[in-house]
């Protein structure tokens, strides 16, 4: 029989109006990869937060190594051996590589010194980032670095704490595929020293790569636990969602040949150059490339978020002047940004809120109050179309899922009537069934003559939803290819050369 490392049994958790585990049971094996998933709201962080201390379950144990503890707080879960790779990234920006990786527990000068030894922090950096392969200055600041690069600090500092129970939670979101490998390498390491992997993903063709044992939670309950080798992609998204999903990408309207937006010779220093192209009515643009090709960055100066050194956007046949994010709101465009943590949401405040904040002039009355009465009608409406589940619009965002975060996120731009959709990466860290919700969306909002652009990471996402992709490497827009001829191979190509020619 296999040794258990890890048993919770019959845990409950109840936040207010909300059931989120009902007498869930998981075991971790020492050594091994046990994959945990389930659609949004399903359950699957909260049950990790019991685990560190974050979230204490009502009921239930954990039985560590044979013991029973009990975990309060993250400081008793880590000295417990237990850490955990969080999917919303906090580094501090203006520290360090290695003033983040050892943020709170900094080799000192000796025992009593207040004085901090940065030559032993360096050295035992140097020590931790060459044994996990990781090309990265300790002395680097943390902003410099892609969001990627942040990803793998933040794996490297979970391995510095030499857990014995590493959880890891979308851990893949921000890598590129070189990456991703490279985390697989790193997580057969850890298995062949002991360590046990608790591994959260959407991304199915990862739990068949990585995974020894799969979990699936449902309405916060268990709905099975098998070897990976008993079970198919097929059967996995029927045990997630209850439900066979077969149709993920409903793509069927034709976009009208009519020109929208037109991008001309953008220019973004260092970063985009000599970009232009064309968004039709009723279209959805897909935009494809490596992370760090300059999707984000193009987006960014065409919504104002950044400043353009050339270029013009036209709009309706009409030169615009886009500086500033409400200018692009005045021009009917809405940017569903990539980082729903940093640039979307806004956590302290209330779904309600967070659903209505670009759009408050819709709802002023005598120029000084906001109608609540209009407010509650359209939240609700909007909250009922997109499948929000949440106890109420007064709940604060940031206790959502991270699914219906970006939905609250999704139904904030409608709001506001926009022409224009920018969504970079609408699905990151989303499950297949809310994927599938939001892909039908943006379906029916490009059949009803809504223009999208729609930058992706996810391959099949790019090529099952695009009337054209739009292929950017380097800051240079390198093709532009037609719905028939999209496959991977071709944006591959063209995502790692320079030297391809945009077509019209």
């Amino acid at each position: 029989m296999e040794e258990s490392i890890l048993e919770m049994k019959d845990i409950v958790r109840t936040f207010p109006g909300v059931k989120a585990l009902n007498d869930v049971n998981f075991s971790l094996q020492k050594g091994s990869v046990h994959a945990l998933m389930g659609e949004n709201g399903a359950g699957k962080s909260t049950l990790m937060k019991c685990l560190v201390g974050i979230n204490p379950p009502d009921s239930g144990k954990i039985i560590l190594k044979g013991q029973q503890v009990v975990i309060p707080n993250p400081l008793v879960a880590r000295n417990l051996g237990i850490a955990m790779i969080y999917q919303e990234l906090n580094p501090v920006l203006e520290r360090s590589v290695m003033e983040n990786i050892w943020l709170g527990r900094e080799p000192m000068k000796s025992k009593k010194s207040v004085f901090v030894d940065h030559k032993a922090m360096y050295d035992n950096t140097k020590t931790l980032l060459a044994d996990l392969e990781l090309d990265l200055d300790p002395k680097q600041r943390v902003k410099e670095l892609s969001v990627a690069k942040m990803q793998m600090i933040e794996i490297a500092k979970a391995i510095s704490f030499n857990a014995d129970i590493v959880i890891m939670d979308e851990p893949t979101s921000a890598l590129t595929n070189n990456e991703v490998e490279h985390l697989f390498s790193m997580i057969e390491r850890l298995k062949k020293r002991g360590v046990s992997v608790i591994y959260i993903t959407h991304k199915m063709d990862e739990i068949f790569r990585v995974a020894d044992k799969v979990t699936v939670l449902r309405d916060g309950t268990n709905v099975v636990t098998k070897p990976v080798a008993e079970l198919d992609i097929n059967s996995l998204i029927t045990a997630m969602v209850g439900r066979e999903l077969t149709e993920m990408f409903p793509k069927t309207n034709v976009p009208s040949s009519d020109v929208r937006m037109e991008v001309r010779h953008l220019e973004v220093s260092n970063l985009i150059h000599d970009a232009s192209f064309d968004l039709r009515k009723g279209e959805i643009l897909g935009v494809s490339g490596l992370v760090g090709a300059g999707r984000t960055e193009m987006m960014e100066a065409i919504f104002g978020l950044r400043q353009k050194n050339a270029g013009e956007i036209l709009i309706d046949g009409q030169k615009k002047n886009i500086n500033s994010p409400v200018d692009a709101i005045n021009c009917h465009m809405g940017f569903l940004t990539e980082d729903r943590r940093l640039t979307g949401i806004i956590p302290v405040l209330s779904v309600k809120n967070n659903t209505i904040i670009a759009n408050l002039d819709r709802y002023k009355k005598a120029k000084m109050f906001l109608d609540h009465k209009k407010i509650n009608k359209d939240c609700t409406e909007y909250r009922e179309m997109l499948n929000i589940k949440t106890p109420s619009l007064e709940a604060l965002i940031q206790n959502l899922s991270g699914g219906n975060q970006q939905k609250v996120l999704v139904a904030r731009w409608l709001l506001t009537d926009s022409d224009i959709l920018i969504l970079d990466e609408p699905t990151r860290g989303i499950d297949v069934g809310a994927k599938a919700e939001i892909h039908s969306l943006i379906t029916k909002l490009a059949s009803e003559g809504k223009s999208i652009i729609m930058v992706s990471s996810e391959m099949p996402e790019v090529i099952g939803m695009s009337d054209r992709v739009m292929v950017v490497c380097q800051g240079r827009i390198t093709a532009m290819l037609d719905r028939k001829d999209l496959n991977q191979e071709t944006i591959m190509r063209y995502a790692t050369s320079t030297n391809g020619h945009a077509a019209a």
